[in-house]
């Protein structure tokens, strides 16, 4: 074969990819990357050695609330989001940090511009061995700071993320698939079929004017997307949209978010 798609459990990624790599084989790697941030760091360096292609599956990066804010200029300076889902014994061989708080990670690291100042996270183990709800609080040096909560224990599912910036709010709907942003504008801007305003009053007696425009894009199927997108950068000698470096990069945020729980679990008595 020319490439390969690793969709196992997360402990045998690191062999199956490395031994692909090592054939010289194009490789695309469920998230997370590896086990390990060692395992994730040694891949990343070993891709080096290679002229080979090589993906990881961060899927939320091709969700249409995604997709939909690619040419909006996103500057967030605080960042909340909710991923929460019901009880699936499937990625229970991780903490739920690297099951579904990576996606959120991952997303965060790619909007944001700037390096790791801070984290602070805790977490409780509940039905597995490992974290089951966690939160975490990361703190930027451009002064950014987003707030994650991820739960596999949750009675409804629900995967939002929000963000502030100075003059504008956008809210993503991962499970709708579509995003909304609302912006302050100092005069009231032209009404058309994509975008609504209304007007508040300030304390000053001026005005500013709030538009709110619902970013869609039309629906895809994110998993097809992102193999075609890893097709396309073999065939046509392109970038992958999400590297190894990207992979190893949310790891390492998801390895101290696990390390600061750790330090703090509260298991069953």
């Amino acid at each position: 074969c020319d490439a390969v798609d690793i969709v196992s459990p997360t402990t045998t990624h690191f062999k199956i990819a490395h031994d692909a790599i090592k054939k010289a084989k194009h490789v695309f790697v469920e998230k997370p990357l590896a086990s390990s941030v060692d395992e994730a760091h040694e891949l990343m360096l070993l891709m080096d050695e290679v002229r080979t292609k090589a993906m990881v599956g961060h899927v939320e990066r091709f969700n249409p609330a995604v997709l939909s804010l690619n040419k909006k200029n996103l500057r967030p300076m605080f960042i909340e989001v909710h991923r929460l889902a019901e009880f699936n014994p499937r990625g229970t061989d991780v903490s739920v940090v690297r099951d579904l708080m990576i996606h959120d990670i991952d997303i965060i690291l790619s909007i944001v511009k700037a390096n790791v100042k801070k984290i602070s996270a805790s977490g409780v183990a509940i039905l597995s061995k490992s974290p089951d709800i966690a939160n975490a609080r990361i703190e930027f040096d451009n002064g950014c700071v987003a707030n994650i909560t991820a739960s596999r224990v949750s009675v409804k599912n629900m995967r939002k993320m929000r963000g502030f910036q100075p003059g504008a709010y956008i809210s993503m709907d991962f499970l709708k698939k579509k995003s909304d942003v609302f912006r302050i504008e100092d005069v009231a801007p032209e009404t058309n079929g994509e975008t609504q305003h209304f007007e508040i009053a300030l304390p000053d007696s001026s005005k500013k004017y709030i538009t709110y425009e619902t970013a869609e894009k039309k629906d895809v199927n994110a998993i097809k997307m992102e193999l075609e997108l890893f097709h396309k950068s073999i065939t046509q000698n392109k970038p992958v949209p999400v590297s190894f470096e990207d992979g190893y990069k949310a790891m390492l945020v998801a390895q101290q978010i696990v390390d600061k729980i750790n330090q703090q679990l509260v298991t069953k008595p």
